[in-house]
């Protein structure tokens, strides 16, 4: 995976005999070298911390507008948010491939010292992810979301629900993809704090508006599930444009980069492509896995209920688990690069191995509550319903055994992916997300009755195979190989 794109040649390639531009000079002091050289517990815990705190908060402000939806819409509200998510994601995780393919090159850079590398990366992955969000995914996104919604089997009552949301969501996304992309950026650099602030302050904000905009204050009307789509476009919005305020202004450790002309660098948005599409096709494999999988539940006897416990259940309880090895799987990516990058493969494979151990003693304690407390869980959704409460206690049980297994896959993941392996990955998702759990359904679903339960264990089945194989996929050690870079400054 060497670049040979022309950006990549040595520097002064071209220029006339006997002259040879000088390579920028490298600014170690700019980023936290304790990551390459400290405690390895200590930096992936420096990394993981902040991440996992940001994504507690923003998963406690996505429980609250669920809470609110579920007591004073009912549960075809939360159905609509679940149903609305699960597009919605499975079409940003495309364009979030490019932060991937960012956040790698800014690792290794990092590692290395080459400051002036990593901020033009960065500044590439805003232009590009901007482009992509307001001119492709705005205009189809509006389009196509009643098609979108009929591909999922959304109830007439979810749809009626969903659409309004979905659209808004789609018109105004470039707010989260800004904040994901600097989020990511700063992260693969070593500063997981700023994103953190940021992101308190953006879940903050986000939840004041959907308090507001849900169920109405004063003269501003309730809009209900709509309003929870309106506040989370505004605080992104706002918070995304302060971000770009202080990227251009610097002082963080990534800035966009001065004198260098504002317009697209080809070379570097094929090297971004390059190592981040791989990550954006298996995110999208996932999430139309997903998609596809909520076709199976919308095909069931009670499926409204099966849709709303699946909302509550697997995209927002099951996000317990995930909080924590999300944000394992960004640190043991961003150390294993950096150390990577700074020429210490050995360490970036012991990083790894340290952060599936935490990431699954996390996992089997938050299982616990999923197995002993389900029907308590459930209730602080307003979710009462004898055949919600049914299925919701069957697939939360389910979920307290595959936990354990999407916490070790996810930082294997993140080790595959830091490194710059992210095509097994891809191959990983494919077979462990789509082929095996949708195969399963669709066999027991051609050959006898399908039931939620069969559901809930083919989405096990997956998480175990992709756990296994992603463990054996780094254990094999070709990551050490990967060589990534984007040439000198152009120009």
């Amino acid at each position: 995976m060497t670049d040979t794109s022309p950006a990549a040649s040595p520097p002064g390639a071209g220029a006339s005999p006997g002259v040879v531009t000088p390579p920028p000079p490298l600014d170690k002091g700019r980023y936290d070298r304790s990551i390459v050289d400290g405690p390895l517990r200590r930096a992936l815990w420096k990394i993981a911390w902040p991440t996992v705190l940001t994504n507690i908060v923003g998963g406690l402000q996505g429980i609250v507008d669920h809470a609110l939806v579920g007591h004073l819409v009912g549960f075809t509200g939360n159905a609509a948010i679940g149903v609305s998510w699960q597009i919605i994601i499975a079409v940003i995780v495309f364009i979030s491939s490019l932060f991937t393919g960012m956040s790698v090159l800014v690792a290794r850079f990092a590692g290395a010292g080459e400051a002036d590398k990593v901020d033009r990366t960065v500044y590439q992955a805003f232009l590009a992810a901007a482009g992509l969000s307001l001119l492709v995914m705005a205009p189809l996104g509006y389009l196509l979301s009643p098609s979108l919604l009929d591909l999922v089997n959304a109830a007439p009552l979810v749809k009626a629900e969903a659409l309004p949301f979905l659209r808004i969501m789609f018109l105004f996304s470039s707010g989260m993809l800004v904040f994901y992309m600097l989020s990511g950026a700063l992260r693969a650099a070593g500063d997981a704090r700023t994103p953190m602030v940021l992101g308190v302050a953006m879940t903050v904000l986000n939840l004041v508006l959907n308090v507001i905009l849900i169920r109405g204050l004063g003269p501003i009307p309730a809009f209900g599930t709509t309003g929870s789509a309106m506040g989370t476009v505004i605080a992104s919005g706002l918070v995304s444009l302060y971000a770009l305020v202080k990227l251009w202004r610097g002082g963080w450790v990534v800035s966009f980069p001065r004198g260098q002309g504002l317009g697209p660098d080809w070379a570097i948005i094929r090297a971004l492509f390059r190592f981040g599409l791989p990550a954006g096709i298996q995110g999208i494999a996932m999430n139309v896995g997903g998609v596809l999988m909520l076709g199976f539940i919308g095909s069931l006897a009670r499926s409204a209920a099966a849709q709303a416990a699946f909302a509550v259940g697997y995209t927002q309880l099951f996000s317990l688990v995930t909080w924590t090895s999300i944000g394992l799987m960004g640190a043991a990516a961003t150390v294993a690069g950096q150390n990577l990058g700074a020429g210490k493969p050995d360490r970036a494979d012991q990083a790894v191995h340290a952060a599936a151990g935490i990431g699954l003693v996390g996992a089997a304690l938050i299982g616990s509550l999923f197995l002993f407390f389900p029907r308590e869980l459930l209730a602080v959704f307003g979710m009462n319903e004898p055949d919600v409460v049914e299925i919701g206690t069957e697939l939360l049980r389910v979920l307290s055994l595959s936990g354990l297994f999407i916490a070790v896959a996810l930082t294997y993941t993140g080790g595959l992916q830091g490194t710059g392996d992210t095509r097994s990955p891809l191959y990983i998702s494919i077979v462990s997300q789509i082929i095996v759990p949708l195969g399963i359904c669709f066999v027991i679903q051609q050959t006898g009755t399908l039931e939620s339960l069969d559901i809930w264990i083919a989405i096990l089945i997956g998480h175990a195979i992709r756990c296994g194989l992603s463990v054996l996929r780094f254990k094999q050690g070709k990551w050490r190989a990967i060589v990534v870079d984007i040439g000198a400054t152009a120009g």
